[in-house]
């Protein structure tokens, strides 16, 4: 599964922004998809994932009521919406997809394929 993100940008405190991620290649195998992001000087910390099937999303404590996932299985894309931006929301987003259950979809390793990673800066 190849990944490309697209989107982000420049912000201001309290505003929005949208990243999206592009799906090829065993998109039909596809399990669940989720945005990571890594500040500067910070580990990479999972956001949001979305059930590709289902449709069930799940939320980081930090970002929850703020933001949203959202997948289209036509188009094989996922999107996070991003409202109510803080600075501290400031980091290389990176997109990560899955073909297999696990556990728990928060950490890194339960992800096989990962994007490139888009900047998103929030300025106060």
């Amino acid at each position: 599964v190849q990944l490309v993100e697209s989107g982000g940008g420049l912000a201001q405190a309290g505003g929005s922004l949208r990243v999206s991620c592009a799906a090829s290649g065993r998109t039909d195998s596809i399990y669940a998809m989720a945005w990571f992001r890594q500040a500067p000087g910070k580990d990479r910390e999972f956001v949001a994932v979305i059930g590709w099937s289902s449709g069930v999303p799940y939320y980081a404590d930090s970002v929850k009521g703020r933001f949203t996932i959202s997948r289209d299985n036509a188009k094989n894309t996922v999107t996070l919406q991003m409202n109510s931006l803080k600075p501290e929301d400031t980091a290389v987003y990176y997109c990560a997809s899955t073909l297999r259950p696990a556990p728990s979809v928060v950490p890194e390793y339960a992800y096989e394929y990962w994007g490139q990673g888009t900047q998103v800066t929030v300025s106060s």
